[in-house]
């Protein structure tokens, strides 16, 4: 790496706004249509002038965006992947935002993810589970074409609590929108 390159890197890294690893964590129950659609629906590239970033590379490029998504917090029960009746509320709204105009053309990864205790590979596969009970559920009920929809177990590798790494947001399910 250049010390030009590096200097142009050292200079995005402090224009660019800080962006945290997750977007809004939504508890159950205080999701609304309007939130996750304003949440899921894809930004605009991010445009910057006159900075070189290679040589030769003048003009405005675009810095494609973070992904839009959303965290909610799905409740499970303990080492179980069966939606409790009060997250299965939750995702009635999640389906009324998918199933919304400006979310119908787009695809979304729901991600499950499990807090540290126990063995990482059975977290592996709580997580996955989780993910397709989520899915199956938006798809069976609330009517969301398959097609839209990948369920991806993360385990416990996303901590968004690193300091507690058992408190409830790191058990969760987050909804990633794949138009990048």
């Amino acid at each position: 790496m250049t010390l030009r390159t590096l200097l142009a890197a050292c200079i995005v890294a402090t224009i660019l706004p800080a962006t945290a690893q997750e977007g809004p964590v939504i508890g159950e129950g205080q999701a609304d249509v309007g939130t996750l659609v304003d949440a899921l629906e894809p930004k605009e590239p991010i445009r910057m002038r006159g900075i070189r970033l290679a040589r030769g590379d003048v003009g405005s490029p675009a810095v494609a965006p973070e992904p839009a998504k959303v965290s909610l917090l799905i409740t499970f029960e303990t080492n179980s992947a069966v939606l409790t009746p009060r997250s299965r509320k939750s995702l009635d709204v999640v389906g009324q935002a998918l199933a919304s105009d400006k979310l119908t053309p787009f695809r979304f990864a729901i991600e499950g993810h499990a807090d540290p205790r126990g063995i990482p590979a059975a977290n592996l596969k709580l997580s996955q589970l989780r993910a397709q009970s989520v899915r199956a559920y938006l798809v069976d009920s609330m009517k969301i074409d398959a097609a839209r929809l990948d369920a991806v177990g993360k385990g416990d590798r996303e901590l968004m609590n690193k300091a507690n790494p058992e408190a409830p947001e790191n058990r969760r399910v987050t909804i990633v929108n794949l138009s990048r």
